[in-house]
């Protein structure tokens, strides 16, 4: 669209009042020079003076001076009917002259730290204080008069606004005005929506009558899921470690697909606590095709590596601790998508600088698989919205239900398989063996399928290895949730496992523990699902 002249708005008075001061000082001094009036509040007010910028102080405009602790000082008609009047509506600009109020051309407003107060832990009362109230007024007041009046919100669209003017003989032009106005919209509706968020949880409300999600653009994407989708990924500024707050050292853009499978490796890998030994993910269309525990990192990834050597061909890696260079040269003996990890040393990073097609991101620390959390998901009409499964189960949580208890190997392998198992897509069926897994069968419609597909796996992959018998045989397994019929079990068995674990719960877990009893097994319940849809 182009303007003509009586769509671009002159730019003599603006009302500058920010918590971010970011590239302030060269902003103000840039409108300054472009013959703007400056008003101001409180600390963005001394803070250009001190600079030497000639500032008028919004209570000497309205009259009264900022009480209640800065509760109140832009709550006014001098200041909302300078913002809100129609510069060519006679009877607005009668009001105007009568009540002495003076046009505002350009609003700087970026809100109190409200989501950053929250993310650090305050309590109650200092999150309440750190809740705007003039802020969003202005805003959503300059906004709505994007016809007279420029928003600006964001310090990155300080140079824009000043080359808009540059542009338009230091007016704005209407196109710009009304993108500034729909991103001072999305800031607004995201605040609202941090607050009531924090707020159903501090009152411990778990379905608010309404739910409102907000996020800040990341980056555009080149396509979604296919190429005829498209898409973008967004910040919820949660700043949980993970692919939204890493760091990407080489490598194109993340796609679509790549953001998905990347979380979910490193979702899964942080359920590995660092301090007890390396560990390693490999991921695969969002579901594990190889976990593994290891003495090194590289003993970890070649374990991994070893349950499903074809499907990790074009994978996602994930790992739990810091990468070296001896296990980014076996990673990169074969193509790999994404490779993530807390950190990477200067040795592993110039094994991958030859490897242009391969991303490897950092993140200075895991997620806590325990924290609290919340998961949406759209469905026609609506959306979905639930706790994050942050659910985990440790020995003392497991009930033996057969005749035979686990050993303390079993034991182990069944809480690794457990854990490895609330990352697969249901069905899931997962055996370890040694701190490995062995067959992973995801996804399946029958949780007796993803009992065979996974042996049936372990079984190929012995043969590629060379090895005389399947991997399977001596593993244990984990089922996401209860065998509803002991055919699943008893399938599994028959592949080589010797125990399992799984929640219970079904109507026929007598005849199930029948079954794993005559079959010799040790099985355990944890009294806890991980379906994963």
């Amino acid at each position: 669209m182009t303007a003509d002249a009586a769509d671009l708005a002159p730019l003599a008075r603006a009302l500058i009042s920010v918590s971010d001061k970011t590239g302030l000082l060269d902003f103000a001094k840039a409108l300054a020079e472009r013959g703007v009036e400056l008003l101001s509040t409180g600390g963005t007010a001394k803070m250009l003076r001190e600079a030497g910028l000639k500032v008028r102080d919004v209570a000497d405009i309205t009259g009264f001076p900022e009480m209640m602790d800065g509760r109140v000082k832009t709550l006014h008609p001098k200041v909302h009917g300078g913002l809100l009047a129609l510069r060519d509506d006679d009877a607005h600009v009668a009001a105007m002259q009568d009540h002495g109020i003076e046009p505002i051309d350009l609003l700087v407003v970026n809100l109190y730290p409200f989501e950053a107060t929250v993310a650090k832990g305050a309590d109650y009362g200092t999150c309440i204080e750190n809740i705007d109230i003039g802020g969003p007024a202005m805003i959503r007041a300059a906004a709505k008069n994007h016809a007279h009046v420029a928003v600006v919100i964001d310090p990155e669209d300080y140079p824009k606004l000043l080359d808009d003017m540059d542009q338009h003989g230091g007016k704005t032009c209407p196109k710009f005005r009304r993108k500034l106005a729909q991103r001072a919209y999305s800031r607004t509706a995201a605040y609202d929506a941090a607050v009531s968020t924090w707020l159903a949880s501090a009152i411990g409300d778990p379905a608010p009558r309404r739910r409102a999600f907000a996020g800040t653009l990341a980056q555009t994407l080149r396509y979604g899921e296919n190429p005829h989708q498209s898409a973008a990924f967004y910040t919820d500024g949660s700043n949980r470690p993970g692919v939204a707050t890493a760091k990407q050292w080489q490598g194109k853009e993340l796609s679509y697909n790549n953001i998905n499978d990347t979380d979910a490796a490193f979702e899964l890998v942080a359920e590995f606590d660092p301090a007890e030994g390396p560990a390693c993910a490999i991921i695969k269309h969002a579901n594990p095709c190889g976990v593994a525990r290891g003495a090194t990192l590289l003993d970890a990834y070649r374990a991994a590596y070893d349950c499903d050597r074809i499907s990790a061909f074009g994978g996602i890696v994930a790992l739990n601790r810091p990468l070296d260079a001896a296990t980014a040269e076996e990673i990169a003996r074969i193509f790999t998508e994404v490779v993530i990890a807390p950190d990477a040393d200067d040795f592993a990073k110039a094994v991958f600088a030859a490897k242009k097609n391969l991303r490897l991101l950092t993140t200075e620390g895991l997620p806590d698989p325990k924290s609290p959390g919340l998961a949406f998901r759209q469905v026609a009409g609506g959306f979905l919205v639930q706790d994050r499964d942050n659910g985990a189960v440790i020995q003392s949580d497991l009930k033996v239900v057969t005749k035979r208890a686990p050993t303390s190997e079993e034991l182990n392998d069944l809480l690794f398989a457990w854990k490895v198992a609330k990352h697969v897509k249901s069905n899931a069926i997962v055996y370890v063996k040694g701190g490995a897994t062995v067959g992973i069968g995801a996804g399946q419609m029958s949780r007796l399928d993803s009992t065979r597909i996974a042996a049936r796996k372990s079984a190929d992959m012995a043969e590629a290895l060379g090895l005389s018998e399947p991997t399977v045989k001596g593993a244990v397994v984990a089922s996401d949730a209860f065998f509803p019929f002991a055919d699943g079990l008893l399938t599994a068995a028959e592949a080589g496992a010797t125990a399992v674990i799984q929640p219970g719960g079904s109507m026929r877990d007598d005849e199930v523990i029948a079954a794993a009893d005559e079959a010799g097994l040790a099985m355990v319940f944890t009294g806890q699902r991980h379906f994963r849809h």
